[in-house]
């Protein structure tokens, strides 16, 4: 498996099962009027939406036409199990900025979490209960419109993932104003920690007793 984020909340998942059996999954696509830009080709079998902001839903910039979802349930798509759960977008049950989804997806015997634009301060027992185990989390950390830093390592705690990968903060180019990295990282008692262009990854590579921050680049 292979986890390549475009920035904001976008990820790109692709997934190999055995020959000529390869899956692509994007989560989150956005308009570029927030400064980025996907990659020029940009196929998928599955696409997922958190939430409808011009910053996640620009689905027609996916070709390939891929299965959609955006809201919860659960779907069995070509062997993947995606399960939308029910968030809020801000810490008053969604009466600011409305709501979002929680997706877990399982490939490869590998349990991923993209967390939207969570802005609960902590999960509710039922949300942990339908997230369950987790190896990799995608978390946003950046504040101002979802969780800050400090309310994304209490929410890590909760969940107890093998891996977290934080995303929604401020990178060059985005026309949103975040929080930088830095913060997280810094509250986690990490001075400094290298991004890697990508994450290729096995589930005999994902260790039960040593979790890591993986930070990925644009």
């Amino acid at each position: 498996m292979t986890l390549n984020w475009y920035g904001q909340s976008c990820f790109q998942i692709s997934s190999s099962r055995g020959k000529d059996n390869h899956l692509s999954i994007i989560i989150d696509p956005f308009e570029e009027s927030i400064g980025l830009k996907l990659p020029r080709k940009l196929q998928a079998d599955i696409v997922l939406v958190t939430h409808n902001h011009p910053d996640h839903n620009n689905v027609k910039a996916v070709s390939g036409s891929p299965f959609a979802i955006n809201g919860p349930g659960e779907y069995d798509i070509k062997g993947v199990l995606v399960q939308g759960i029910q968030s809020f977008h801000d810490n008053s049950q969604g009466k600011e900025r409305g709501n979002s989804v929680i997706y877990t997806l399982e490939t490869e015997e590998i349990r991923l979490c993209h967390l939207g634009d969570l802005g609960q301060k902590e999960l509710s027992s039922e949300q942990l209960e339908q997230i369950g185990e987790i190896d990799i989390l995608m978390i946003p950390v950046g504040g101002i419109y979802t969780i800050n830093a400090a309310e994304a390592i209490k929410i890590i705690s909760q969940i107890e993932p093998k891996i977290t990968i934080p995303m929604h903060y401020q990178i060059p180019n985005l026309k949103i104003r975040l929080d930088r990295i830095d913060n997280f990282l810094k509250q986690l008692g990490i001075k400094k920690l290298e991004p890697l262009p990508k994450l290729t990854i096995k589930k005999k590579d994902i260790s039960a007793e040593e979790a890591k921050i993986i930070v990925l680049k644009c």
